[in-house]
């Protein structure tokens, strides 16, 4: 690493808390002006640095650079987030991923960008991907489990994405089934995963799972219409979150979460954080729009509905949503 380098890691491990200039420059072994000329360059590329005369440097609380480095320095993987690439603007990071995993990309590898142009939802929906406001990331695994199995894939990384929220703000997230993370009824975040399989159809060559978080306030980057059933972290508590601590904390726990795939341990966390159950609800039902009753979630992730005349239905797949219906 070259001085700026480790400087940024020393701010980032320091929590907040100021470093002297010569603490940094003894930690470093370099002069405390070649110090003070690495933070300057720091700053021209967007990171923001408190000095204090008499107290040092730190790195300011509502820091919102988005680097690489600094997001290392928050993980505790072996394997997920090992390689990371950052971009300030890219039209999707699942296509970027896609087209990484399909040229060879290593198991773990994370695309994130500071900017979506064309941010992709579920059904073919856009998701709109301010600057500097959300996290965007994609993340490429190569699972050996079956392509069955890998139908947990969204279920898992839901939880993985709302235990990291939730450990940073300190409020409650929920998971409105199957993809989509909830904080006081409004929606803070979206996810997407898209595979491509072996040849004979009985393997995942891999999978890339887009996520994407509104963190820094919404206002002015949503329309009218979006900001009805859409939010963001720091609209809903107030708090400017790390955009980088965030990153990291997701792939840390999404490494766990898929090594719970198979066992299916996490499910229980999975239907703590669930909204749909015990609510009536509109449903998707072999093509078709119908009001049911959201029982609860099977071991598969699958969505139980009960419909007026009786029948159970497994849902894996289609669109559900809370409906309002007067008694």
């Amino acid at each position: 690493m070259n001085i700026k380098e480790e400087l940024l890691e020393k701010l980032a491990d320091s929590d907040g808390e100021y470093i002297s200039g010569a603490l940094l420059a003894e930690k470093l072994g370099v002069s405390r002006n070649a110090v003070w000329k690495a933070v300057k360059s720091l700053e021209t590329e967007g990171y923001s640095i408190e000095a204090v005369t008499s107290r040092g440097y730190r790195l300011t609380a509502d820091n919102n650079h988005l680097s690489d480095k600094l997001i290392n320095t928050f993980l505790k993987t072996e394997k997920i987030g090992r390689k990371i690439i950052v971009y300030d603007t890219t039209e999707s990071t699942n296509n970027v991923a896609k087209e990484l995993a399909s040229s060879g990309a290593e198991h773990g590898t994370v695309i994130v960008a500071d900017m979506q142009t064309n941010g992709k939802g579920r059904l073919g929906r856009n998701f709109v991907s301010p600057k500097g406001k959300g996290l965007y990331m994609s993340v490429i695994i190569r699972p050996d489990f079956s392509i069955e199995t890998a139908s947990l894939i969204t279920s898992a990384t839901a939880c993985a994405a709302a235990s990291a929220v939730e450990n940073l703000c300190g409020h409650d997230v929920k998971i409105k089934w199957v993809n989509d993370l909830y904080m006081n009824g409004r929606k803070i975040c979206g996810i997407l995963t898209e595979a491509s399989c072996g040849l004979e159809m009985k393997s995942l060559d891999y999978a890339v799972i887009g996520i994407g978080i509104n963190v820094r306030s919404a206002e002015g980057s949503f329309s009218r219409e979006l900001r009805v059933s859409a939010t963001s972290v720091e609209d809903e508590t107030g708090l400017k979150i790390d955009r980088n601590r965030l990153c990291a904390e997701i792939i840390n726990n999404l490494e766990y979460y898929i090594s719970e795939i198979e066992s299916r341990n996490y499910i229980r966390e999975y239907r703590r954080r669930e909204l749909l159950t015990g609510n009536t609800i509109t449903a998707n039902v072999n093509g078709s729009t119908v009001i049911a009753f959201a029982e609860g979630i099977d071991d598969n992730a699958n969505l139980i509905v009960k419909l007026p005349d009786g029948t159970i239905h497994h849902l894996n797949s289609g669109e559900a949503n809370l409906c309002r219906v007067i008694e």
